[in-house]
């Protein structure tokens, strides 16, 4: 028994439902309401009873691991079907029906189709797109619903606007993917005949047309050889003036056709053209007898008929039996030692390019290019002299005046200068003279690898009673004993002529190099192929080639000189033991043989005394941009942390022209740098001289940070040498001796 209709007795068909919207069949265009469409359905997106919801396209198998839309997963992904249709003529004689083949093209993304007929000859109906792509409606009943991929099969017929259509195959990708939706295909069905269609078919093939067109493809050789040309050089005995004439002749690959071009001499002794032959064929035999006019034609015209009452007829000759046939020259006929008749003009090919001659090696096999001799050898051109430079201005401005009319600056080496640029390799040295007052100034030598130019840089000293400063100008330096008035050209001192414990004499000053900065022999080192000096490998050659009883003394003098054994001895007793035995070693080769066996101990720099001479040149220089450097730099630390990368903070830095020396920021930055961050509020109140000020330094401390200097790491660095390891790897016997002064006595 059935429950009332009432409160309470029914279940509520609202229960769990959150959608109560009411679709709309009106939509405003232009301000104006129009009914769309009458098929929507009712409240909250529900069928209404009696409705059919028509699906919006088609659905497929979603694949695993894919939720892209069909619009993406199935971009340019189309189906491609074969198929006819019967059409029916009522106007003609010849024919009754015809059948029209196609292409039917299924879209995926979309679910489109587009109806595509090939284009034929002289058809004399129109062909091309004969349905455009859009959806298509099933045919009625079901024209409230389109077509899908499950509506097609092959050896089936589909009706698009009341016409038939029968799929009779598909191509490969299509029968794939149908497959994989488990789409069993039918076999492939075959096109019926047209009767009408093969009849114009046998008829076209018989036909002869009276102008058959001959087809001359030089297309492709024009794309394959396009900008290719074989380059020959040649002469031709003017028989007028009785001198070989020089000659250049090109050979075209893409159209065979040859132009020639004369080599006028610098002063020639007769008229002269730069043309001997233009571009185009030329022919092997001539000059030959004239051609009648009309005699060379593409094609050959008889006269069929002539009568005063028909008039003239005239055809082409399909059989060309009037053609004229010329030679002409191919690729194959040049070679070098050949002739080539040239208008009767008898040239001879006597080289060729490098082009033309692997053109010949890949093509022909031709290996033998032997130039042909024609002329005797040029007579050597006799040595320019160059007039003694004059004293005014440079030797190389003097030169170039001398080279030609115009007068041209020298050239500098601009890859030096772009690859060395910023190397400076540094020197200590001393006056060598016999004045007590200049013999305790200590200089400073800087060499400029970029352009091979000198600057000497005096130390100050307290109370010397010379001022310290600049000593020479930056400039190239000549060697001594030169004369000042010659045509040879000067020559410098460069970079392998500085070492230590050389004697160099500048503008008549002898200055003793003691010492170098920790660059400079890191430099040298590492480029020894450039400064023999310091190369390790031919330094450990030259003591081993030396005697087996200085190499027994050595042995002996290092065992002693460390009586508890150690393995170590100090650097100075190690370079007078080389020095004093006389093993061809300069100061320099016992100073890198020394550092290469050193305990290399690096001596601390303290922070301290970097922040208070960087406060002092600071305040020297009257910086004082430290409120901007804080917000710039709080500017580009977007995830606040107060701490930015070192990269970032050196580029700051030179933004606000900090006149801080480049080795003092680059140690400030490592001192401050905790990884690859620096705390740059900590270091920029490190260099606020205003808010922070440091203690005041040595005018000394100042200027070892100035001039860059960092003699400190080097020969004077060195404390122990490990004597062992150089006995072992050098001479290669043990130094752990039992009793040494059993052996030696004092």
């Amino acid at each position: 028994m059935a429950l009332p209709f009432l409160p309470g007795n029914s279940p509520n068909v609202n229960l769990g439902k959150e959608r109560f919207h009411k679709s709309q069949h009106f939509e405003c265009f232009n301000g104006l309401p129009m009914l769309v469409e009458l098929d929507k359905p009712g409240i909250g997106g529900e069928r209404l009873f009696g409705k059919k919801m028509k699906s919006k396209y088609s659905v497929y198998p979603k694949e695993d691991g894919r939720n892209l839309p069909s619009w993406i997963a199935f971009d340019k992904k189309v189906l491609c079907f074969e198929a006819y249709f019967h059409e029916e003529v009522l106007v003609a004689q010849d024919e009754t029906y015809r059948i029209r083949k196609c292409k039917i093209y299924f879209y995926l993304e979309d679910d489109t189709i587009q109806v595509v007929e090939p284009q034929r000859k002289n058809s004399g109906i129109p062909q091309g797109t004969l349905i455009h792509r859009h959806r298509i409606r099933l045919p009625p009943p079901n024209d409230d619903d389109f077509y899908n991929i499950f509506h097609f099969n092959i050896n089936q017929q589909m009706v698009f606007y009341s016409r038939t259509f029968t799929l009779t195959n598909c191509d490969a990708f299509t029968r794939n993917f149908l497959t994989k939706l488990g789409v069993r295909l039918n076999d492939p069905a075959t096109v019926p005949d047209d009767p009408f269609s093969k009849q114009r078919e046998q008829l076209e093939e018989s036909m002869k047309p009276l102008r058959p067109y001959e087809r001359h493809n030089t297309l492709k050789k024009f794309l394959d050889h396009d900008r290719k040309v074989l380059r020959f050089f040649c002469f031709w005995d003017n028989p007028v003036y009785r001198d070989p004439q020089e000659l250049v002749l090109h050979y075209f690959l893409a159209d065979d056709t040859v132009s020639i071009t004369e080599v006028i001499p610098s002063n020639p002794r007769r008229p002269t053209v730069s043309t001997f032959l233009r571009r185009g064929k030329l022919p092997k035999h001539a000059p030959a007898q004239m051609k009648q006019l009309g005699q060379v034609t593409d094609r050959t015209v008889l006269n069929v008929l002539a009568s005063e009452s028909q008039g003239a007829r005239f055809m082409l000759d399909s059989l060309n039996t009037g053609a004229v046939d010329e030679d002409f020259y191919k690729d194959s006929d040049l070679v070098v030692g050949g002739k080539v008749n040239v208008w009767g003009r008898k040239v001879i090919i006597t080289d060729c390019d490098e082009f033309t001659k692997n053109y010949y090696r890949s093509k022909y096999g031709i290996e033998d290019f032997t130039p042909v001799q024609y002329k005797a050898p040029l007579a050597p051109k006799p040595p320019m002299s160059v007039p003694p430079y004059n004293g005014f201005g440079s030797e190389e401005d003097s030169l170039s005046s001398c080279q030609s009319i115009l007068l041209k600056p020298h050239k500098k080496d601009f890859h030096k200068f772009m690859k060395k640029d910023g190397n400076v390799l540094n020197f200590r040295a001393k006056m060598m003279t016999t004045d007590l007052v200049d013999r305790d100034r200590v200089f400073i030598i800087s060499f400029y690898l970029c352009d091979d130019s000198m600057s000497v840089f005096e130390q100050p000293q307290k109370n010397s009673g010379i001022l310290g400063g600049k000593f020479l100008e930056r400039c190239r330096v000549k060697k001594p004993g030169q004369e000042l008035f010659k045509s040879k050209p000067s020559e410098y001192f460069t970079a392998q002529d500085l070492h230590v414990g050389v004697i160099l004499s500048i503008n008549g000053h002898n200055f003793h190099l003691l010492d170098a900065d920790e660059y400079t022999l890191k430099y040298m080192e590492q480029h020894a192929d450039e400064f023999p000096k310091a190369n390790t490998g031919s330094i450990l050659s030259k003591l081993r080639s030396i005697s087996e009883g200085k190499q027994s003394e050595i042995r002996k003098f290092l065992t002693l000189s460390d009586p508890t054994n150690t393995g170590f001895i100090p650097y100075e007793s190690f370079r007078g033991l080389l020095m004093g035995l006389d093993c061809g070693l300069s100061e320099h080769e016992i100073l890198v043989l020394g550092r290469c066996f050193s305990e290399n101990k690096q001596p601390e720099v303290d922070v301290g005394l970097m922040l208070a001479v960087a406060q002092d040149i600071l305040k020297r220089k009257h910086f004082e941009k430290f409120p901007e450097m804080v917000k710039v730099f709080s500017h580009h630390d977007r995830r606040k942390i107060g701490r930015l990368s070192t990269k970032e903070t050196r580029t700051f830095c030179k933004a606000f022209q900090l006149p801080v020396p480049g080795n003092l920021l680059e140690s400030l930055l490592s001192k401050f740098c905790d990884g690859d961050y620096i705390d740059y509020h900590a270091f920029i109140a490190g260099l606020n001289w205003l808010e922070h000020p440091a203690p005041p330094v040595m005018p000394e401390d100042i200027l070892r940070f100035e001039v860059n200097l960092r003699f400190d790491n080097g020969g004077a660095a060195l404390k122990n040498i490990n004597y062992s390891t150089l006995l072992q790897d050098v001479f290669s016997f043990n130094s752990n001796i039992e009793d040494p002064t059993t052996t030696v006595s004092a």
